[in-house]
């Protein structure tokens, strides 16, 4: 897996096309204890259950905050869900929900070592607004983690407004006050990738490709770090 902006690692063969629903399938994602027992069973034998789309951006991102020290890191996600706090033990997690707390107005008195937007970016009506309510939320020295999609269908969750590149994502970070000496940003895709998740989210499985096609951006993502001090201070 090459990814752009870093060199990298592994590469796979062609693209596995995931069956579309059926009532069985639909069964079993309808009962969450036996879905859990279906994927710990794929995962066993080599499939691999994570969104294609997704797995490069895991991958890369889990890799950058092993290297923080997770046990050390106080962490807020926005509109959490299960794949980062089931993964690692950090000193202290939090998740909100929409639209309990909106992004886009809300911000909290408590301030964290790592902010992660997975998937939450794109869904946004004022993503800058958004993006400047994070950054209040970072301490001095922190990171902002953000992962969103380029190239991938429309899909409102409840609504879909916007799509940024590497460039475009280090903009808006940098309108939100990160200093774009502090900005990381990455992205990966490939045609097969690209064509199976037309029509549904496809897994990985047995065989969907990692290898990076740069002019095919379909995840990007960035770390964003807040500087210990205000710019211009002494």
């Amino acid at each position: 897996m090459t990814i752009a902006g870093q060199r990298e690692v592994v590469m796979t063969t062609s693209a596995f096309a995931e069956p579309s629903a059926t009532p069985v399938l639909s069964a079993i994602r309808s009962r969450p204890r036996l879905k859990a027992v279906m994927k710990r069973y794929l995962e066993a034998i080599g499939y691999d259950t994570t969104d294609w789309v997704r797995v490069a951006m895991y991958r890369h991102a889990f890799e950058f905050i092993a290297r923080l020290g997770p046990e050390r890191l106080r962490v807020l996600e926005v509109s959490a869900g299960s794949q980062w706090k089931s993964r690692f033990a950090f000193e202290s997690f939090m998740g909100t929900s929409y639209p309990t707390f909106d992004i886009c107005k809300d911000v909290l008195p408590d301030q964290f070592d790592l902010v992660i937007a997975d998937q939450v970016f794109e869904h946004l009506k004022w993503p800058t607004r958004a993006a400047r309510n994070v950054y209040e939320m970072v301490r001095p020295g922190g990171h902002f983690l953000i992962a969103t999609p380029f190239l991938v269908r429309y899909h409102p969750s409840p609504i879909d407004c916007n799509r940024w590149t590497s460039e475009g994502l280090s903009c808006l970070l940098q309108e939100a006050g990160f200093p774009e000496a502090g900005i990381q940003t990455f992205a990966w895709g490939n045609r097969s990738c690209l064509k199976a998740n037309l029509s549904a989210w496809r897994k990985r499985g047995f065989f969907g490709s990692l290898r990076n096609e740069p002019d095919v951006p379909i995840m990007v993502w960035a770390y964003a770090r807040k500087p210990l001090e205000p710019a211009g201070a002494a």
